[in-house]
């Protein structure tokens, strides 16, 4: 009975203000740390090797309509100072469903104590399908239910970034897109959109420590600010053990508490698994969120890594 309770709120609120929606904005993530190119272009070629990753990401399991997120990244540096990757993201949430396609670039420069300050740039564009049918409506007889579908809007994206890293040590500043598209319906008075990009900033940083040959240890914050919503903070801590083994957890600001892990199979092959689990009153109707991911490093063979880096 809970479910189809919030399923219902949750579709009359978006029905209700679909001539003035602002879409979802960037896809979340938890394992972010993992899936850093969709963040911050300035990512791509950082890893000094071919890298790509396969994330998918389901929000609160259990409700009709929730969040589910596929993403597929890969970046590799091209020479010792430019890198190139391609992003794509594919987001549902009820009868909207938003694709991602991006091509990054990076220019490096060398700075201080052997650290990079990388440069990136990122264009591409964003494909917006909302099919209204979907809904759940009590009266469809009642007109103001009854908008146009939004079928294949196609927008441009532009997003900058920084970051400044070394072996132990990063921060990025960065913004995805900073074009803020509007989407039109196709109804009597066009001048109101059905969803508009708002420009996301993200600030992140993190320190690995080592504690020992065998351990080591990671902090990490992600800080990310749209206009017209709540900051949001995520603070996470991982550990890494003998080079193989991952464990962690994050905390996302009145929000939800995360714990984190992943395996290092072989020298190329990675796994890992978040559970958030909600922090709020929405907890009654949710399941949590559940992510996985899949990573592989393909290492030059004459610049194999001893051990892996921590981010």
């Amino acid at each position: 009975m809970h479910r189809k309770i919030i399923k219902t709120i949750l579709f009359v609120l978006f029905a209700i203000s679909c001539k003035t929606i602002f879409a979802q904005q960037d896809a979340q993530y938890t394992q972010y740390m993992y899936n850093t190119l969709s963040v911050n272009p300035a990512y791509a070629g950082s890893r000094d090797m071919l890298s790509a990753v396969l994330l998918y990401r389901s929000q609160w399991v259990g409700v009709d309509g929730a969040p589910k997120t596929q993403t597929l990244s890969g970046h590799t540096p091209l020479n010792e100072k430019v890198g190139v990757g391609l992003n794509i993201v594919n987001d549902q949430i009820g009868p909207a469903k938003e694709t991602y396609f991006d091509a990054n670039f990076s220019y490096s420069l060398e700075v201080f104590d052997e650290a990079k300050l990388n440069f990136g740039l990122k264009a591409g564009a964003h494909l917006l399908d909302v099919d209204y049918s979907k809904l759940n409506i009590f009266d469809e007889t009642d007109n103001n239910f009854q908008p146009n579908n939004v079928d294949k809007k196609i927008s441009p994206q532009v997003g900058l970034g920084v970051m400044l890293y070394s072996e132990n040590f990063y921060v990025g500043l960065s913004a995805p897109n900073i074009l803020e598209t509007k989407h039109f319906d196709e109804s009597e008075n066009a001048s109101e959109s059905v969803a508009k990009e708002r420009i996301g900033y993200y600030l992140m940083s993190g320190y690995v420590f080592e504690m020992s040959n065998d351990v080591k240890f990671k902090p990490a914050i992600l800080t990310k600010l749209v206009t017209g919503t709540p900051l949001q903070v995520d603070i996470s801590a991982n550990f890494l053990f003998y080079d193989k083994f991952t464990l962690g957890a994050a905390y996302r600001w009145s929000s939800a508490v995360s714990g984190l892990a992943g395996f290092q199979i072989t020298d190329s092959l990675m796994v890992g698994v978040a559970y958030d689990a909600d922090t709020t009153e929405f907890s009654e109707y949710s399941g949590g969120s559940f992510e996985a991911f899949l990573r592989f490093d393909l290492f030059k063979s004459y610049n194999k890594m001893v051990t892996p880096r921590f981010f």
